[in-house]
């Protein structure tokens, strides 16, 4: 599996940063927050939109704080800790406990398939696992699929895998990964086949072929 786009750091973090509001957009409506495009630009430039709620206003900030800082922080090496400290950013002031892994059941939409606890897994193990994973985009997408499958946190889960997963993409210039959202519904249905089937073979090539911009 090989990416079109191979990216100098510089230029990535400089697309990235250019499709910052479009990104914010897409993981937003992935999570079912009701914010359109032109809310988050104007949420951006700090003008009041009163239609929307104030956790809304929250979400949509915390997300670009947390890409902030992804940027910042973009030569860390990804470890558990990094997960938790994305979430942190993402969470902070909605989701309770921010940056915390949860301690209760959750359920997922479509499917009898439940994740197991936290507890009850070695999430450092599993990292470990697919970081000797040693295509790139492979890797990557392994991340974002294996972080959404997990659950580790209460809520947030795709907004902390796509974050997390940009911070990889962006080490290795692979470019900028998001889901339109015009095929949510399609991707969501795939991520319940691969929930419940571990197979990720098709739901890679859909990311490939429609979640993945870049400059070439």
């Amino acid at each position: 599996m090989e990416s079109k786009y191979k990216m100098d750091l510089d230029d990535n973090i400089f697309f990235a940063k250019r499709k910052l509001v479009d990104n914010v957009y897409r993981s937003a409506k992935l999570e079912g927050i009701a914010v359109t495009f032109a809310q988050i630009e104007d949420i951006f430039n700090n003008i009041n939109v009163a239609s929307l709620r104030p956790d809304e206003i929250i979400a949509v900030l915390n997300l670009k704080n947390a890409w902030q800082y992804l940027i910042d922080t973009i030569n860390e090496e990804l470890t558990i800790n990094y997960i938790k400290r994305i979430h942190e950013e993402i969470a902070s002031g909605i989701i309770r406990p921010a940056g915390e892994f949860r301690d209760r059941g959750v359920g997922i939409s479509g499917t009898n398939w439940r994740p197991k606890l936290p507890s009850e897994v070695n999430y450092e193990e599993e990292l470990k696992e697919i970081k000797k994973i040693k295509n790139p985009l492979d890797y990557s997408l392994e991340v974002f699929l294996w972080i959404q499958k997990s659950q580790m946190f209460i809520d947030g889960n795709k907004r902390t895998a796509n974050l997390i997963t940009n911070h990889e993409f962006i080490k290795n210039g692979l470019g900028i990964i998001s889901i339109p959202p015009e095929i949510t519904g399609i991707y969501k249905q795939m991520l319940v086949d691969f929930y419940e089937t571990d197979d990720s073979k098709d739901i890679k090539e859909f990311l490939c072929k429609n979640c993945i911009d870049g400059i070439e």
